[in-house]
């Protein structure tokens, strides 16, 4: 599956509280989220519209590795 390629930052947060991640914080552009399933998390969500794919591509990698999946899978189970 491909990447959404229009996501904003807070649509991003919002798809992420399927896996656990809670808004904590926004400081400036970027909005932190984290998680405690599996230990701690935390992520930094830039409140941009869109965010670039690439950016995105690093988010999404990073909660992947969180919770010992595959980056296909966590897109599988956002979009």
């Amino acid at each position: 599956m491909k990447l959404p390629r229009n996501i904003s930052g807070q649509e991003l947060v919002k798809i992420l509280t399927q896996l656990g991640y809670q808004k904590v914080q926004q400081k400036g552009s970027h909005i932190k989220v984290t998680t405690s399933i599996n230990g701690q998390h935390h992520l930094a969500i830039p409140n941009h519209s869109p965010i670039k794919t690439g950016t995105l591509n690093s988010i999404l990698r990073q909660a992947a590795n969180h919770f010992g999946k595959t980056k296909e899978e966590i897109i599988e189970i956002l979009f």
